[in-house]
């Protein structure tokens, strides 16, 4: 279990970048994966999330997940949209006693706070999401419900740059949008570049006004603390688990 040394010091909310140990998954799941899309039992992500939600102090009915599509796409969650299925990148809630939850296996777990307004939210960055503007629609949405805002932003858990190889395509296609996203990258060799997603995550929310800190790990190199997609693939795995990330803020007693 991890924390935001930033968040942590916020008594209005709870929040975890939670790591794969504990649960009950087993074998390549191993673990708590959290996973609904993933292949692992049905009946082992039912106790996982179970697990999560009771760490977190709510009902598990409460705990709000996402269908993720890598789009940039945020939903508001209230009391008469929250048992549907939610398809989208982001959330956000001023509802008090609801835990918001991303799932991540290398993309970028992002926990907000607008102190100001009381709302919390979470999003999905991958790089098609980050690249096609989540962060942004995010930060809009909130200041959507109001101007006036304070807010604070945990990046969590993800690939760290030095694992995360990408070919010329993909490269090409980052400085088609800007040429200033070559900060990003590095060159490993001369077919692959090294891509900077928690970089290219921050940059943004800094963009934004928003107050920035880092849970830095790298879910690719520690094996026993995180799920990856691309290390499974690397290990010719048929799956991979995903990685849980929750923030809400408690209802009074």
């Amino acid at each position: 279990m991890f924390y935001s040394k930033k968040l942590k010091k916020i008594k209005q909310i709870k929040h975890c970048f939670f790591s794969r140990k504990n649960g009950f998954s087993k074998g390549i799941y191993k673990g708590l994966n959290c996973g609904k899309g993933s292949k692992d039992k049905k009946v082992n992500v039912k106790k996982n999330l179970g697990y999560v939600a009771k760490k977190m102090d709510i009902e598990r009915s409460k705990l709000i997940l996402m269908h993720q599509t890598h789009s940039n796409k945020v939903v508001e969650i209230k009391k008469n949209n929250y048992k549907k299925k939610i398809i989208a990148d982001a959330m956000i809630t001023k509802m008090k006693g609801f835990a918001l939850v991303v799932l991540t296996a290398d993309c970028v777990p992002i926990i907000l706070y607008d102190t100001k307004n009381e709302i919390v939210g979470c999003i999905h960055a991958g790089w098609r999401g980050a690249f096609s503007g989540i962060i942004k629609n995010t930060i809009s949405r909130i200041k959507k419900i109001s101007d006036d805002s304070k807010i604070y932003a945990s990046v969590g858990p993800c690939i760290g740059k030095k694992s995360y190889e990408v070919d010329k395509n993909f490269y090409k296609m980052f400085l088609s949008k800007s040429r200033k996203n070559k900060t990003y990258f590095s060159i490993k060799n001369k077919t692959k570049r090294l891509f900077n997603l928690r970089k290219f995550v921050t940059d943004k929310l800094i963009k934004a006004n928003i107050k920035v800190d880092q849970v830095d790990r790298d879910t690719f190199t520690e094996n026993g603390n995180f799920f990856s997609y691309r290390r499974s693939c690397k290990l010719k795995q048929k799956d991979y688990g995903r990685c849980i990330s929750t923030v809400s803020m408690p209802e009074l007693n």
